[in-house]
């Protein structure tokens, strides 16, 4: 049977005079949660740790509204692994469709008997539903429902759905502001996928990966602005290729896109070359030099290798980045330049930075909009993706017919870990598709690089070096369980890092968070 309530509260003063003292505790300890400056989705999942294990509603779920669809989809769950699930109620469907569609909660007491409940993440599949109620609210902030709150509780300890309801709706209250926020934060992250995928920033860059979307997403959100954007990576991912799609992208792809090896440019030279010198400004300075920064005047200069500047070539750049202009070798006039930077680097600056290798306030200039290059062998099948790209590429250059790899190739390419990225794929297809006499790849057209396997002392030195880690990781992580009760939020922040990486940790190591848990009577088996 379902039961639809439709009381309003008009006020805190109405909702507190219902409760009892345990639940205005707990009211209490929700408040005092979302108060505290973290994470808003680590927030919220305490507030259903605290609604599980201080009112025994488990299974806790906080849905988010769609403003333009109306549609509400799971964000947040306890109890229930919803990793890799999508799950969507449209206007009406199911318990979570009717409550964002018509704002009002909804209680029902017997889960068997419901044929509305749809149980989209399965995580009752296995449970007895007769012996469960379903409870659900509507989260509203500034009069508009933005998402819906639910939890099941045993039956048996349901007394008044009325005031369970009631509860729930107070709770709703307190994390409204944090929920309307957290729908925001999403809403932005998808219209930057989006864009990302309707907006291919160059046709010269093949991927479908993941990590390559996530790069595109970014390409395409920080074209159109000036802004300073420092891109990182191995040696051979394409860092030039995503510098050429931002400025081809945007405002001011009229303009020039001037390139410059920091690497490729003795220290002697590098003032002269990045802001030009006067005639006799030095010994061989028989004529006037426009120096790459004037030369990219209303356009883009891309300092390739940055991190290769020496430390006074750093000072002399730092100096340009703040004041906008520069002297050039030799004169006294000062130029006065419109340039979008674009820096790249191979190398990890932080690290830099800590053996004063490079300058830390050069690096916040230049950090401004951060873009990471995935190495090749982290982006999966775009490694057949572009070995197809440069088969086409090479075969028309050569005037061959080679149109495919054969298995043994490709299984070849799959295990090879490609320490020369995108570069050395393109050189090792263009070696092969010369030495092809029929219509495919062979593995034998391969390098010889591609099939060193590892000996068998570095696969035995590797992988006792891999036990000794990760024993002392699951030493580590266990130790932090105990010391915060099995929370895994706790857990992450004592040892410095995200929930999610904890939690993959957990997975992967096999350890039960349960068993640190300081009261495991009311504890579930549906995860």
């Amino acid at each position: 049977m379902s039961k639809s309530t439709k009381k309003s509260f008009p006020g805190k003063e109405r909702i507190l005079s219902i409760h009892s003292y345990e639940e205005l505790a707990t009211l209490h300890a929700i408040a005092k949660i979302l108060a505290q400056p973290q994470d808003l989705r680590d927030q919220l999942e305490i507030v259903l740790q605290e609604m599980s294990s201080r009112l025994g509603m488990k299974r806790g779920m906080i849905s988010l509204l769609d403003r333009e669809k109306k549609e509400a989809w799971l964000d947040i769950a306890h109890d229930i692994n919803i990793e890799g699930m999508d799950v969507t109620y449209k206007p009406g469907e199911g318990i979570t469709g009717k409550v964002a569609e018509t704002g009002r909660p909804m209680a029902v007491a017997n889960l068997g008997k419901e044929t509305h409940f749809l149980d989209r993440t399965g995580a009752r599949r296995h449970l007895n539903r007769s012996e469960l109620a379903f409870l659900c609210v509507p989260i509203i902030y500034d009069s508009q429902v933005v998402g819906v709150l639910s939890a099941d509780k045993v039956a048996l300890e349901v007394e008044d759905l009325d005031q369970e309801l009631a509860m729930l709706s107070a709770v709703a209250e307190l994390m409204a502001k944090a929920v309307h926020i957290r729908g925001l934060e999403e809403e932005n992250i998808r219209l930057r996928k989006i864009v990302g995928s309707e907006r291919a920033p160059s046709i010269d860059i093949v991927g479908h990966s993941k990590p390559m979307q996530d790069v595109f997403g970014m390409v395409a959100q920080v074209s159109d602005s000036n802004t300073t954007v420092l891109i990182t990576g191995e040696t051979g991912t394409g860092k030039e290729l995503i510098a050429r799609a931002i400025h081809m992208n945007s405002p001011r792809h009229g303009g020039p896109l001037v390139q410059v090896n920091c690497a490729a440019i003795p220290d002697t030279l590098i003032e002269s070359e990045l802001f030009g010198h006067e005639r006799g400004a030095f010994t061989g300075a028989l004529h006037q030099r426009r120096g790459r920064f004037e030369e990219a005047n209303g356009g883009t200069i891309f300092l390739d290798e940055v991190g290769e500047l020496s430390a006074a070539a750093q000072v002399k750049l730092l100096r340009v980045l703040q004041e906008k202009r520069f002297q050039p070798l030799g004169s006294s006039r000062v130029i006065n330049v419109n340039v979008r930077i674009i820096a790249a680097t191979n190398r990890i600056l932080e690290q830099d930075i800590l053996s004063e290798r490079f300058r830390a306030d050069l690096f916040y200039r230049l950090n401004v909009f951060p873009i990471y290059l995935p190495s090749l062998r982290e982006r999966g099948s775009d490694i057949i993706l572009l070995a197809d790209h440069f088969i086409l590429k090479y075969s028309k250059e050569m005037g061959k017919n080679v149109k495919k790899i054969s298995t043994a190739a490709i299984e070849v390419f799959l295990s090879h870990k490609w320490p020369g990225n995108v570069r050395e794929l393109e050189n090792c297809i263009e070696r092969a598709v010369l030495l092809s006499n029929t219509d495919t790849i062979d593995s034998f057209h391969l390098p010889p690089s591609l099939h060193v396997r590892e000996t068998k002392v570095e696969k035995k030195e590797n992988s006792k070096l891999s036990s000794v880690v990760e024993a002392q990781e699951r030493s580590l992580i266990i130790d932090t369980l105990e010391a915060t009760g099995g929370n895994q939020t706790k857990a992450a922040k004592v040892l410095g890092t995200t929930k999610r990486i904890i939690q993959y940790k957990i997975a992967k190591l096999g350890i039960n968070p349960k068993m640190f848990r300081k009261s495991n009577k009311d504890n579930d088996e549906t995860e």
